[in-house]
């Protein structure tokens, strides 16, 4: 069973993409605070991150740089999504997949996967 860290600050989200993940079959942690990302990612160990943009107190972009200077959190899968399609940005900090908001929930579970696969 894969296990995602879902980095974003708006709690109701959280809820519920921790329902719709945990019912496709993965287990879940969560960080509200950009500053928690790369810890919580090196006690969880997560198979892949799912993280916002936009954080309160960070840019996921920024923290994504960190993620991949990081030589024990380099090769961590890393999907970011944003309500903006910032897809070239992205790639060019280093993320694995971008997804943008709003997206069905089928979409979700499909990019996970894909990016777990690759």
């Amino acid at each position: 069973m894969p296990k995602v860290l879902i980095v974003d600050d708006d709690r109701t989200m959280v809820t519920l993409l921790r329902t719709l993940l945990e019912l496709d079959g993965f287990k879940v942690a969560n960080v509200a605070h950009g500053a928690m990302v790369l810890p919580a990612s090196r006690s969880e160990k997560p198979d892949v991150v799912l993280m916002d943009v936009h954080l309160a107190d960070a840019d996921g972009l920024e923290i994504l740089r960190h993620i991949r200077a990081d030589a024990e959190l380099a090769k961590l899968r890393v999907v970011i999504s944003s309500g903006l399609d910032m897809s070239l940005e992205c790639e060019k900090a280093g993320g694995n997949a971008f997804i943008l908001k709003p997206y069905p929930p089928d979409q979700l579970a499909s990019t996970l996967k894909k990016v777990l696969e690759s």
